[in-house]
């Protein structure tokens, strides 16, 4: 399973009821998530190969033997494929449930991110061996979150993208916007969910944020739209954030005020296309890019002046 959407999109929400349905189940669960890894063990592949085989040990509340599996005459991808066939998944006959969380993270480590990949294909087409050890590999089952397309070129016959069930997560629609104001007993007639809409688009964070301070009514729904793309507005602190990325990249910084500046869908270049809308700052359209929703329009075409 494969769940994609840039930041702030549910994805993670999601993904903690996928592995809490799986627990319901009798199914068991380990969850990587990539933010989490530091540089020292994004150093190379041995490194994170093995502080992977250590992390899902641990979250199965197994000692990690590693020197026992683990053997220098093999590959690393080898090495890594037999701790998991031999020892991970052998000691049960319960599934396992692995999440990986944040994957985009690998993207800019060349040295790990394709021979990953290539393990993880490898695995998934393990499962359809009709022999032992297909019928150990079928234990396993693979959850990918990521918040961007993968960009890095793979052959297509190595790449975990491409096979198995894709999740992309939408924005909410008016009708949910509707549904969750109700379900918060907050009185909104049909223009004022449709100011909304036009500011926030559908976009879940911001939406919930809205709904959140309606509800506490620390705000009212005039001054929220009013302020929402000013320092005073109740987005500040997320708006400060999404501008502090991009004046850290300057390419990124670049392109978007191109986006924001221009009425018209944008042509951008792909990486720079893709690193915009993994942080949610533009919708795609075909090739081109337009602003993620109409608060950052506002807001970005004032701060990148």
């Amino acid at each position: 399973m494969r769940l994609k959407a840039p930041q702030k999109m549910g994805k993670t929400l999601l993904l903690e009821k996928i592995l809490s349905h799986a627990r319901q189940h009798g199914y068991q669960t380990a969850k990587l998530d990539l933010k989490l890894a530091d540089i020292e063990t994004l150093i190379n592949l041995k490194t994170f190969l093995q502080w992977l085989c250590i992390d899902v040990a641990d979250s199965l509340e197994l000692e990690p033997q590693l020197e026992k599996h683990w053997q220098e005459v093999f590959g690393l991808n080898k090495n890594c494929t037999r701790y998991f066939q031999k020892y991970l998944l052998s000691l049960t006959d319960t599934p396992l449930v692995l999440a990986i969380d944040n994957f985009e993270r690998l993207f800019e480590y060349p040295e790990i991110f394709p021979q990953f990949c290539l393990l993880l294909r490898g695995w998934y087409e393990a499962a359809k061996q009709g022999d032992k050890i297909g019928n150990i590999w079928k234990k396993l089952r693979l959850v990918v979150v990521h918040s961007t397309e993968s960009y890095p070129s793979l052959d297509s016959n190595h790449s975990p993208f491409n096979v198995g069930l894709a999740i992309d997560l939408p924005e909410f629609n008016l009708q949910q916007v509707t549904n969750l104001v109700k379900q918060n007993e907050l009185s909104l007639g049909e223009q004022d969910l449709t100011e909304l809409m036009e500011l926030l688009g559908g976009h879940p964070y911001l939406v919930q944020s809205a709904i959140t301070h309606l509800k506490s009514q620390q705000v009212t729904l005039e001054e929220l739209l009013r302020l929402a793309p000013t320092e005073q507005g109740i987005f500040s602190d997320h708006l400060r954030q999404q501008l502090w990325h991009l004046q850290h990249n300057p390419q990124l910084e670049i392109g978007y005020k191109k986006v924001v500046m221009t009425n018209a869908p944008v042509r951008l270049d792909t990486e720079v296309a893709f690193k915009l809308h993994s942080l949610g700052l533009v919708k795609l359209f075909s090739n081109d890019c337009v602003p993620g929703c109409e608060l950052y329009r506002k807001y970005f075409s004032t701060r990148l002046e």
